[in-house]
């Protein structure tokens, strides 16, 4: 029992955005999408499968080592996250796909670290980090044809 509440701290943060900003239908159905842009459901079903994978690496680590004494990781896992949780607020709340753009790149480009950093910590918790990795290019794309398609 005490492992699946630990599990559930780490995972249930990457949740939060999701209850704290809300998807703006309206807004986005308004905007020039690429035709290659995942539906509503299909990236929410994505980003929940992402966020268990991401917990899940985290927590093999957070097992392996002090994630607080391990700099590098604190600090890439803690912009990742930001960045990756005011996404909703950047594109949804402002109404800003530029924001939305700006704050892909930098998820994109601290999970590069974050998969970098964790296989310094734990071959196996990397594993989990790549889907979010593939996945984040995929973002980084869609975000970027957003942003210019609607500039």
């Amino acid at each position: 029992m005490k492992k699946v509440l630990n599990y559930l701290l780490v995972f249930l943060p990457w949740l939060l955005s999701g209850l704290l900003f809300r998807v703006d239908n309206d807004f986005y159905s308004k905007l020039s999408t690429p035709s290659f842009a995942l539906n509503g459901k299909a990236l929410a079903v994505s980003w929940l499968i992402l966020y268990i994978l991401i917990a899940t690496s985290i927590y093999i680590v957070r097992n392996k080592s002090d994630i607080l004494k391990n700099k590098d990781y604190l600090y890439v896992l803690l912009t990742n996250y930001l960045s990756n949780q005011l996404f909703l607020y950047g594109f949804f709340s402002l109404k800003s796909p530029f924001m939305g753009f700006i704050l892909t790149t930098i998820t994109f480009v601290s999970t590069i670290f974050l998969f970098i950093e964790t296989r310094k910590v734990d071959k196996r918790a990397s594993y989990f980090i790549v889907p979010y990795l593939l996945f984040s290019v995929y973002a980084f794309i869609v975000a970027l044809s957003v942003y210019i398609m609607n500039f």
